[in-house]
């Protein structure tokens, strides 16, 4: 078995998940549960036993993903994936209480909670401004299915 340190000191420059640029001193890092996109000893989830992952699932929600204690040696069993779609407090609620509960990296508690509400509030439907609506209301009906596209298109003034 090999420490977490001596691992992160063997990848941190060179692996498949970095992806490096001229003017950046830290490099971005695509690596699965890297709550943050950097790439640090502190946030990789290759080389710790224990990871968080916060993800957005595939219609409404997050996916929380976090690996089971005992699976070290067992890496397709040892993560566990829940899906939580309740609302934006009750899971953010929800992951504060799964970390806190479990003692389960209390230093990610935070970079987990700012991530899952990011990707919330990307989820959230955009509000509903009131000129556009009451534009696309005084806008003529779709022509009749008998008619060509072209002859239904409005023409260019010159």
């Amino acid at each position: 078995m090999v420490s977490s340190h001596l691992s992160w000191l063997i990848i941190r420059d060179h692996n498949a998940h970095l992806l490096k640029q001229k003017n950046i001193r830290k490099p971005f890092s695509t690596e699965p549960n890297n709550l943050t996109n950097l790439s640090s000893y502190r946030y990789s989830g290759l080389v710790h036993r224990r990871t968080v992952g916060v993800t957005p699932a595939e219609k409404k929600g997050i996916v929380f993903t976090y690996k089971r204690k005992g699976c070290y040696y067992k890496p397709a069993k040892a993560p566990v994936k829940v899906t939580l779609k309740d609302g934006a407090r009750r899971t953010l609620k929800k992951i504060k209480n799964i970390m806190k509960n479990s003692r389960y990296r209390k230093d990610l508690k935070q970079a987990a909670l700012r991530r899952a509400c990011a990707i919330l509030r990307s989820q959230r439907l955009a509000p509903v401004k009131k000129g556009k609506a009451a534009a696309s209301s005084t806008t003529p009906a779709a022509p009749a299915a008998g008619t060509t596209a072209a002859a239904a298109a409005p023409k260019k003034s010159e």
